[in-house]
């Protein structure tokens, strides 16, 4: 038999108390797999359960240490389908390939690969492939490697991912904290909207840790990825009532905003676009011969034009009037670049001066955007474009109920009407 590590011969071997779903039987459930050894440093294992097992496969790594890794459910109850669940002679078979796929050039088995190594992987794989890993390095850091960061991969399963997502989703959320101090937080809302929002942002956190995971299966670096995919995210929590300005009360909040941060809300609400986007325009990316800015690095990590209004040309030209190749187009009072952060306590006190109630954040000044020219009757598929979306799902979904449609119209022109409702004379008071 060849013993090299990565070249293993596909040789089968008999274990009466493993081979048989009635041998199994009689095996009592325990936390330790019950093993075959099936080559040098390689066996195959069955964890026994209450109703039925799982296929392990044990890997000798050095230094008197294995690496266990799950490969599949055993055929205790459902029938053998050959990747999710398998026989005794298919786990055989499954083990020898996982353990060639973990084996380095010298044939040995890597130790240890826990989630911190995915996360790292994974963020190294998107910053190489021109993707913005920001938002993935502030959610791995921030809450997924406190406390599943240093199990090991082969050791995390459905039950402990659960109960961490859970946890984020019941942990207050963070508010600006200086370099060296304890992290703050705000206060923990029990209303229906805050526990939806921290739902939907323990969703995008395990859109992270799956991605990461996912791409450490990819790569070989786990068995299977059976264990993540049975967590599903909660339901539900991402229709949020988009929260948007009426013209009124844009102009408003144009006029109470001062200095540099005008330029930027007016940039906003000219463009769509998000804050980090405008942070970073310089001079070249306004044309101003066609009336469009070129986003060079968005979310997606794809460059876009958007196409500005004449209003907006206006804008960016009496922005740029003055400025070289190189420099930034909005700029701090202090001529430095917008950091993250920098524009919630100036939107704040700008929503309080044209009393804006409730106060929107910066990124509402986006849905402002979009939702004024979904219902000015502006095609989906044209406000996708401009946003920087690749098609119309996120727009359908936060605006679609905003656009005039064929059914709503034909039915406020079609249903009958009883003539039993008396027209409200009365004017209402106020306004935007």
């Amino acid at each position: 038999m060849d013993t090299t590590g990565g070249n293993i011969m596909a040789k089968r071997v008999r274990d009466a108390t493993l081979d048989s779903k009635d041998a199994r039987k009689k095996l009592k459930p325990r936390g330790k797999p019950y093993y075959r050894s099936i080559g040098p440093g390689l066996h195959v294992g069955y964890r026994k359960g209450k109703d039925a097992g799982r296929w392990v496969v044990r890997m000798y790594v050095g230094n008197q240490d294995y690496r266990v890794e799950t490969i599949a459910d055993a055929d205790d109850q459902l029938d053998a389908n050959g990747s999710t669940t398998l026989t005794f002679w298919q786990a055989q078979d499954k083990a020898r390939e996982v353990h060639k796929a973990m084996s380095g050039d010298g044939g040995k088995v890597a130790g240890v690969y826990t989630v911190k190594d995915a996360i790292d992987d994974y963020l190294l794989w998107m910053e190489g492939n021109r993707k913005s890993s920001r938002d993935a390095r502030w959610r791995a850091e921030a809450l997924i490697l406190p406390e599943l960061g240093e199990i090991d991969l082969a050791k995390l399963d459905a039950k402990r991912i659960r109960k961490w997502h859970s946890g984020v989703a019941t942990t207050a959320p963070r508010v600006r904290t200086k370099a060296g101090k304890e992290q703050r937080f705000r206060e923990l809302g029990e209303d229906s909207e805050s526990v939806r929002q921290r739902r939907a942002t323990a969703n995008r956190v395990l859109t992270t840790l799956k991605a990461a995971l996912n791409y450490a299966w990819r790569e070989g670096k786990a068995a299977s990825d059976r264990e993540w995919r049975r967590v599903e995210p909660f339901e539900d929590v991402e229709s949020a009532r988009v929260h948007y300005l009426s013209i009124a009360e844009a102009q408003r909040l144009v006029n109470a905003a001062s200095g540099k941060f005008r330029d930027l809300v007016q940039a906003a609400l000219q463009t769509g676009a998000r804050y980090s986007e405008l942070a970073r325009l310089k001079r070249e990316d306004f044309n101003a011969d066609v009336s469009t800015l070129t986003i060079r690095e968005s979310k997606s990590g794809k460059a876009r034009h958007i196409i500005l209004t004449d209003e907006g040309a206006d804008l960016f030209t009496q922005l740029v009037r003055g400025k070289n190749r190189g420099d930034l187009i909005l700029t701090t009072e202090a001529g430095g670049i917008w950091e993250k952060s920098h524009q919630f306590r100036p939107m704040k006190e700008a929503c309080k001066n044209a009393k804006i109630s409730p106060a929107i954040g910066f990124h509402g000044l986006r849905h402002t955007w979009a939702s004024l020219s979904v219902m000015n009757g502006m095609p989906l598929m044209v406000v996708a474009k401009n946003l920087g979306h690749t098609d119309t799902r996120m727009v359908e979904k936060h605006y679609g109920h905003l656009s005039p449609s064929y059914i709503a119209e034909a039915v406020r022109a079609g249903a009958p009407r009883f003539g039993t409702v008396k027209a409200d004379n009365v004017a209402q008071m106020g306004g935007a």
